[in-house]
């Protein structure tokens, strides 16, 4: 793994978030936040369409598991996985060693800007990592140029949050009724790819494919029970919580408690979710 030594200024926030405090969380839950998504995994690796000898890049790959099945299917080919978080790169690197995965690679850079090498990859891929550009169109173009002509592109991002209970439950409740600022529609974020017209136009201006958008829903797993799953929130979302008085405090996560109860299914607590799976390619 390689320490950052290229990063857009107009990331250093992320750098911030992601190789402090919250990669150290993020890390030290690996296992829960990996699975929270796992029921996508499927469609985007089917979509991803990997073959034994590409060369994959995997963005935002967190603590790996993504990069680690791309590079179990890549076979004699190779898995990078890039991230701005060291914390959680440091686990995907002992648990793909821990396995015997000699493929699967990682490195501490900002894919925005990282000068990878022209046509270097077959295929590009993210799972909920690729939202977090300062400048999409930059970030875009730039893994454009190191995609090789007929590679493929397959994104997960999140559709708009009403169509995610996740998102729209814990926020309403850990807002306690105060009306939160809204981040502007471009800002870096989870839902900054949920608009298929404005994703459509990056794409196709960094010299992809016209994208195809095909909506999917699962369940997202957020612990087996409320006790795990309070933690899982707070460590995400806890934030919100900052500026309330001890009362209010107790009173909303009283209410977070009751709304995870409710979502107790036998396989855990589980809310809706909704993603695209978007895909493109480099035309030759």
């Amino acid at each position: 793994m390689s320490d950052v030594t290229w990063i857009d200024p107009g990331n250093a926030d992320q750098l911030r978030a992601w190789d402090i405090a919250e990669g150290v969380f993020w890390a030290e839950e690996a296992e829960l936040f990996e699975h929270a998504l796992h029921r996508y995994d499927d469609a985007l690796l089917r979509a991803a369409g990997i073959r034994d000898g590409d060369q994959v890049l995997d963005l935002g790959c967190g603590t790996g598991s993504t990069t680690r099945a791309a590079a179990w299917l890549a076979g004699t080919g190779t898995a990078l996985g890039v991230d701005l978080s060291s914390p959680m790169l440091a686990i995907a690197e002992r648990t793909a060693a821990a396995i015997g995965l000699p493929n699967a690679h990682f490195a501490h850079v900002d894919a925005q800007i990282h000068p990878f090498a022209d046509d270097e990859f077959d295929v590009v891929l993210s799972r909920t990592g690729s939202m977090f550009f300062a400048d999409p169109a930059a970030a875009f173009s730039n893994l454009a140029r190191a995609t090789k002509p007929g590679g493929r592109l397959v994104l997960l991002t999140w559709q708009p949050p009403p169509r995610n209970e996740w998102f729209s439950s814990f926020t309403t409740t850990l807002a306690a009724g105060r009306q939160l600022p809204v981040p502007p529609p471009d800002a870096p974020g989870p839902f900054s790819q949920s608009d298929p017209d404005e994703v459509s136009r990056i794409l196709i201006d960094a010299g992809l494919a016209a994208p195809t958008f095909e909506a999917h829903a699962e369940p997202m797993y957020f612990g087996p029970d409320v006790r795990t799953a309070e933690r899982f929130v707070l460590g995400v979302l806890g934030w919100l919580l900052a500026d309330l008085d001890d009362d209010a405090r107790h009173q909303t996560l009283g209410a977070l408690r009751n709304d995870l109860a409710k979502h107790q299914t036998t396989d855990g607590i589980a809310y809706d979710s909704a993603a695209w799976l978007i895909t493109s390619h480099l035309p030759r």
